[in-house]
């Protein structure tokens, strides 16, 4: 059983039971456009939102338990909306493509060599002049509790090669911990129409 597999078989301190705010925030703004991948879904909160509100929306994660209890809340909730188990640094093998891309929690869990893997792979599966928006841990946030840090410089190196970045701005994450919230950076990050 892999890590994240273990961790859910509980409630991970990030799995709030609703969408992260930020993240209705963005929909309600209008800059989470059209058909929508939820890259690391978790138990798909996120996703069974955006759903609701029009969105077509295909969530993916790598725990078969967390894909499990997203397609539960789905049936119960009689939403409309796919789950898959899949591996982020693969989406090509998902054969589709979409406005905007959503991720809550997975660009911090990637080593340094797996990061520009996954880009490439992101760069797949978005559609000229689609939509990348990202939470991530924030290096404000002080050591101790939650995953690695991630600086605003690393993300604008990370996309320095065919992305414009519309904004990287702090924010919080939500979670089931003491204080309630952990430091994280907001990215919006738009994939450039190749020439």
């Amino acid at each position: 059983m892999s890590f994240f597999d273990k961790v859910y078989e509980g409630i991970p301190d990030w799995d709030i039971g609703r969408p992260q705010r930020e993240f209705v925030r963005l929909e309600e703004a209008g800059e989470i456009r059209g058909s929508v991948l939820d890259a690391g879904c978790g138990t798909g909160e996120i996703a069974l939102f955006l759903a609701s509100r029009g969105h077509e929306v295909l969530g993916i994660d790598s725990s078969s338990v967390a894909i499990a209890k997203a397609k539960e809340k789905a049936g119960r909730r009689e939403l409309d909306i796919e789950f898959r188990v899949h591996d982020a640094l693969e989406l090509w093998r998902l054969g589709r493509q979409f406005d905007t891309v959503i991720d809550s929690g997975l660009f911090h869990v990637f080593s340094d060599e797996e990061r520009p893997l996954f880009v490439k792979s992101l760069a797949s599966v978005l559609k000229a002049e689609g939509t990348y928006l990202m939470m991530c841990f924030s290096d404000r946030e002080p050591r101790g509790w939650g995953p690695r840090r991630i600086s605003e410089r690393r993300i604008r190196l990370t996309f320095d090669t065919g992305w414009n970045i519309e904004y990287i701005r702090p924010a919080l994450f939500e979670a089931n911990r003491p204080g309630g919230t952990a430091e994280a950076w907001l990215v919006s990050v738009r994939k450039q129409k190749t020439k």
